[in-house]
């Protein structure tokens, strides 16, 4: 599976902060700290990666979360290089 480097970047942002399984936080996060020309990117790397099965997103009355998916933890390791 190849990812882009927005993909790969959000995933370590999560994995580092420990947002996984039932930890979430809202979408508009994934933006943070991301320069500004690959902002519109993330909406495309997020799409992707909840497709691959490697985010799991929850719908909220205020928007979507997202959370690293606890069944494919390994492999997201491996992804990021940890």
């Amino acid at each position: 599976m190849l990812l882009s480097k927005v993909a790969l970047r959000i995933l370590y942002r999560l994995y580092t902060s420990n947002i996984i399984g039932a930890k979430h936080t809202p979408e508009e996060n994934a933006r943070r700290g991301l320069p500004s020309h690959e902002q519109g990117n993330v909406k495309a790397a997020l799409k992707n990666l909840i497709k691959e099965g490697l985010i799991v997103a929850k719908p909220t009355g205020y928007g979507r979360e997202i959370s690293l998916n606890p069944k494919r933890i390994v492999e997201i390791r491996r992804l990021i290089g940890e």
